[in-house]
């Protein structure tokens, strides 16, 4: 049973992920439902052994479909990887405590400007090319993967939200960018943690599965409606982040 469950919700996390990120939200509090008592660590590496296949057919997707900026982004997805490593080996010597009371905070902001911007995402017209833009996209990848390896929380959307903001991307080729940046991510962190010997395997092959035909669904749905759609799903995804961390922070 709870296999089926955990299955479910991995599926429903990859449709929710290849749109705009946020499929942790669904996911890691499913296999925390289902498996109280198991150590945490088990159960990050085991959603991220499910997760990163869904991000990385969502970039294959995307990448038929809409033009990638590869000179800018293959870079950027590389420091993203270093920098997660970087987070993920500082988390062990230091507390990431205080970003629990701030990340609601931060995404209240992030919420309010995306609402106030109605014209923001809707048209791509990226801001930088060359070697600007390569900067710009690996400075994001510097900042946000390292976040992604120290803590975690909201990492699809932070990636969308800063392509989108510093380097004028609609919402969909955003998201496009932020699939193959939060694979790398993904990729770092579940090398540590099979390392550390904290990925459940047996449980790894259905999870998968269902994250990759659940990334392929909303893959399919984005670019069948575009940069609104997209949008949309961001600001739903955001909306459900502040009451998530907002619970963590100061209720739980």
């Amino acid at each position: 049973m709870e296999l089926f469950f955990t299955t479910f919700a991995s599926a429903l996390a990859g449709f929710v992920d290849s749109i705009v990120g946020g499929g942790g939200l669904i996911l890691l509090p499913a296999l925390f439902a289902a498996y109280p008592t198991t150590t945490p660590a088990t159960l990050f590496g085991t959603n991220k052994s499910a997760s990163v296949w869904g991000t990385a057919f969502a970039t294959w997707q995307y990448s038929r479909r809409i033009h990638i900026r590869w000179s800018a982004l293959l870079p950027a997805a590389a420091v993203t990887m270093a920098a997660s490593f970087l987070g993920a080996w500082l988390v062990t010597l230091v507390s990431p405590e205080f970003l629990r009371r701030l990340l609601p905070v931060v995404l209240v902001a992030v919420l309010v400007y995306t609402l106030m911007r109605k014209d923001m995402g809707r048209h791509h017209a990226p801001r930088f090319h060359g070697r600007a833009e390569l900067l710009a996209t690996s400075t994001i990848g510097l900042v946000i993967g390292f976040y992604d390896g120290f803590f975690g929380p909201g990492t699809g959307s932070f990636f969308v939200f800063l392509l989108v903001r510093w380097l004028s991307y609609d919402f969909l080729n955003a998201s496009v960018a932020a699939k193959l940046l939060n694979t790398a991510s993904n990729i770092a962190a579940l090398v540590l943690f099979t390392y550390k010997g904290h990925v459940w395997w047996h449980m790894a092959l259905p999870l998968a599965m269902a994250n990759v035909a659940g990334s392929l669904l909303g893959t399919r749905m984005a670019l069948q409606h575009g940069a609104g759609f997209v949008r949309g799903m961001f600001i739903l995804v955001v909306s459900a982040l502040i009451c998530k961390t907002s619970y963590d922070a100061f209720l739980r």
